[in-house]
């Protein structure tokens, strides 16, 4: 059997080179970015198109591997289509009516209330959220409630900023060991 494909979904502008995202991506076998057309000017709905087609690609149902936008990219594509993913992973979940959000993002708020199980697999969700308590794009309250309403494991890591290049992380262990015990499921 091969091992499970992960598809990373960066947010805004992307993910540079020393973020843990592209780190996996440049160390890992089987793990894909959804590129979008437009890094700097996300549109909800144009984003959860690619992020669909990517996952309909997949050989596999894949682990979606989400970070800051591409999260909220991630539940509004749960929320809207019943393709199979394996797992979900969320971390640095963005309020979209935060102050600090993005003005070039469109479309991203209301987010969705509830993430639909999937029948094909009755034992997900596999869904964690990890969060950090000083994240200038969220609240501790903000992302509790997400996880709740989304029916995710919650993983708050301490004050380590928005969990990307700059908050130290490198390849980030921790998130890699859960996305690889995924891959072997």
């Amino acid at each position: 059997m091969t091992t499970r494909p992960v598809l990373l979904i960066p947010g805004i502008y992307n993910s540079g080179p020393t973020h843990w995202q592209s780190l996996w991506q440049t160390r890992h076998a089987g793990v894909a970015r959804v590129e979008q057309a437009d890094w700097d000017h996300p549109d909800c709905d144009t984003w959860v198109r690619t992020l669909d087609d990517a996952i309909a690609a997949s050989p596999r149902p894949p682990i979606l591997v989400a970070h800051s936008l591409g999260c909220l990219v991630a539940v509004h594509w749960a929320a809207r289509h019943h393709r199979p993913v394996h797992a979900l992973l969320l971390v640095a979940v963005p309020d979209p009516e935060g102050p600090n959000f993005p003005a070039d993002a469109k479309g991203f708020a209301p987010l969705p209330t509830v993430l639909p199980t999937q029948p094909t697999q009755p034992d997900l969700p596999r869904r964690v959220l990890m969060s950090s308590t000083s994240d200038p794009y969220s609240t501790p309250g903000f992302s509790a409630q997400c996880a709740r309403a989304w029916n995710a494991e919650h993983v708050v890591l301490g004050a380590r900023g928005h969990l990307n290049a700059d908050s130290g992380l490198g390849d980030w262990p921790q998130g890699w060991d859960l996305a690889a015990r995924w891959r072997g499921e």
